[in-house]
């Protein structure tokens, strides 16, 4: 007879590039102006709306978070949910420049 009091459920949780590299698929990548966002401005891990949000799991916790966009896929969600407007986003084309640190 099965007990039907014990219940298991299955349970994942999305890890980095399980798509593989995803970050070129984007039109567009988010960029964090550290001083603008709350963990900064508190001095603590505060608010990280970003980071919960994100359907790609490449926005790590911290102060500032930080973006890996290798797999972010320039959806954009980070910026519209922040709520100091500290993400913004760049055209792809720029993201040499970003990388050169002319951003």
């Amino acid at each position: 007879m099965r007990d039907l009091t014990v219940h298991q459920i299955a349970m994942s949780s999305p890890g980095i590039g399980e798509a593989g590299r995803t970050g070129d698929w984007r039109s567009e990548f988010p960029v964090i102006i550290a001083e603008a966002c709350l963990p900064v401005k508190s001095g603590r891990n505060t608010c990280q709306i970003c980071w919960g949000h994100c359907p790609d799991n490449c926005i790590t916790q911290g102060s500032p978070p930080t973006i890996d966009l290798t797999y972010c896929k320039g959806c954009g969600i980070c910026v519209e949910v922040c709520p100091t407007d500290a993400i913004v986003m760049h055209p792809e084309a720029e993201y040499a420049a970003f990388e050169r640190g002319a951003l």
